[in-house]
């Protein structure tokens, strides 16, 4: 009861902005919003609404709804740069992020407040049974989750959830690192996880979409892919040039094995790739030392 109790409290005394990027999603754009005002009544919030060139309806639905800020791109720039649009658009040190088209249960934002603040960063994992995740994302989400927890040393429920809460101060830290495309909370959950922040993943949801979906799943496992190495190299690239310096070593090491039996002596090629993986494993340190400087 006193935990209940002090969860409300937080919750009353939090104000948060919520930002929706919307992309042509006339059939659920009035739906989210209202779940969204109806699921966070006992809090002070401002809800903005970012149109990222949409050619159907939703501008013109949007812009009845009262109660909420409408801002507009002239053509459709993406998700991130949509949020972050909403970023620099929003007054409040609380940030909240839901998509515009229905799949994630705005009656969880309660939950997801009161872990907050506690925690820097609270993501709705969508790992309650039943949650509809497209078959044709699994096995990429599936494979760049395994990827991001060895790369961050951390079990990663969901890496991007498009329904999270998390510090303002966090955005404009990373705003430099953050992508125009989907890939936006991606490289939020990976900078939040590699430098030391409290992330907690909370069970939500997950709706199916009203709409059409502009994700591509192979375009998008290509891009994803690319930006977890990227940001390891970034924040953490011992967890890249070590492993790569190990293989080669090893490798080099059993190629003049096989040459010294083979021929009696040590061959080249062994020797460049033990060579090769030395200069790797130094490479790894350099860099790791850098970031650390740059970040004292």
């Amino acid at each position: 009861m006193r935990l209940r109790s002090r969860s409300i409290l937080v919750i009353v005394m939090k104000k948060i902005s919520v930002i929706i990027p919307a992309y042509n999603e006339e059939k659920s754009i009035q739906g989210t919003i209202n779940g969204i005002k109806n699921n966070i009544k006992d809090i002070k919030y401002e809800i903005i609404v970012i149109n990222d060139g949409s050619t159907d309806r939703t501008l013109e639905i949007i812009k009845k709804i009262k109660g909420i800020k409408v801002i507009s791109h002239s053509t459709n720039k993406g998700y991130g740069a949509a949020i972050k649009t909403g970023l620099r658009n929003s007054r409040y040190d609380w940030i909240c992020i839901i998509d515009a088209d229905g799949t994630y249960p705005a009656e969880d934002i309660p939950k997801l407040l009161g872990y907050i603040p506690e925690y820097d960063m609270v993501i709705g994992a969508r790992t309650k049974k039943g949650a509809k995740i497209p078959l044709a994302r699994k096995p990429a989400k599936f494979f760049l989750k395994k990827l991001s927890e060895y790369l961050t040393k951390t079990k990663i429920p969901d890496l991007n959830s498009g329904l999270r809460i998390f510090k303002r101060e966090i955005a404009e830290r990373f705003m430099n690192l953050f992508p125009d495309g989907f890939s936006f909370t991606t490289t939020l959950t990976i900078a939040c996880l590699t430098n030391d922040y409290r992330v907690k993943f909370v069970p939500i949801n997950y709706y199916e979409r009203e709409g059409e979906s502009s994700i591509s799943a192979i375009r998008d496992f290509s891009g994803f892919l690319q930006l977890i190495l990227r940001l390891t190299l970034y924040f953490n690239p011992l967890r890249v040039f070590i492993p790569v310096s190990l293989f080669l070593f090893l490798i080099g090491c059993v190629k003049i094995w096989i040459d010294f039996f083979n021929i009696g002596s040590f061959g080249l090629g062994g020797t460049i790739l033990i060579l090769t993986s030395i200069q790797l494993a130094f490479l790894g340190l350099i860099a790791d030392m850098i970031i650390k400087r740059t970040q004292l």
